[in-house]
């Protein structure tokens, strides 16, 4: 289900690409890892991935200076984290994972969001059992074996490892997120990305028409500013 639900996370980015939506959602995660652990990426491993992931989509060097820049002045805003979850048309399931500074103005959005597509804002935590949080780390597969490679791995929390499209996929639990982190740095091993992920535990089918429908909502969620990511259960 991983392997899948990787594939279909790429074909998403590149919408996110298109829309310099992806600069707008690392800059806030840039600015969140600063304010939570300070602006030295050394001694910030928050930061450090923020970094990563921001260099992975080629975000300027200079935008990234000044998200760290603006995130240390006392002046810069603070934004919360929050999670919403929902329903989409035709019971799919789906997360909405939200950095905002209004939480008014983001959980209004947001119920609009499912109601315009035809769906419906559950309660916080009813769909916890339907995903679980992994770690996906990529790095290239350029000169890398990767059966040598898993074994490597395993000590640091590696649950698969497969290659695709000239990367690397390393899927880790959520609590061994940070181990992975670690273990790819004492290796020096490039990462191109780092994130947790909601992974579906079962998956839904629907007609091309369904789908049409459930996309439609999802991409309005992608196109709000306050949304980071968005996950779902559909096939």
């Amino acid at each position: 289900m991983g392997r899948a639900f990787e594939f279909r996370k790429a074909r998403k980015f590149k919408r996110w690409d298109k829309m310099s939506k992806a600069f707008t959602r690392l800059g806030k995660e840039i600015v969140m890892a600063v304010k939570e652990s300070g602006p030295n990426p050394d001694t910030n491993s928050r930061l450090r991935t923020a970094i990563q992931n921001a260099k992975g989509v080629n975000m300027p060097k200079d935008r990234i200076e000044a998200a760290i820049k603006r995130a240390s002045s006392k002046e810069e805003k603070d934004y919360e984290e929050v999670v919403y979850e929902g329903y989409a048309p035709h019971g799919i399931a789906v997360v909405v994972e939200c950095a905002t500074d209004n939480l008014n103005r983001t959980v209004a959005n947001v119920r609009m969001h499912f109601s315009k597509g035809g769906g419906s804002l559950g309660k916080t935590g009813s769909l916890d059992f339907m995903f679980d949080r992994k770690g996906i780390f990529k790095i290239s597969s350029e000169g890398v074996d990767l059966e040598e490679l898993e074994l490597e791995l395993i000590d640091f929390g590696a649950e698969d490892i497969y290659e695709h499209e000239g990367e690397i996929i390393i899927e880790t639990p959520f609590t061994e997120f940070g181990n992975m982190q670690k273990g790819l740095e004492e290796k020096g091993l490039e990462v191109i990305s780092a994130e947790l992920q909601r992974i579906p535990t079962t998956r839904t089918e629907l007609t091309e028409e369904q789908e049409e429908e459930v996309l439609s909502m999802i991409e309005r969620f992608e196109e709000d500013d306050d949304v980071q990511a968005v996950f779902h259960n559909m096939a």
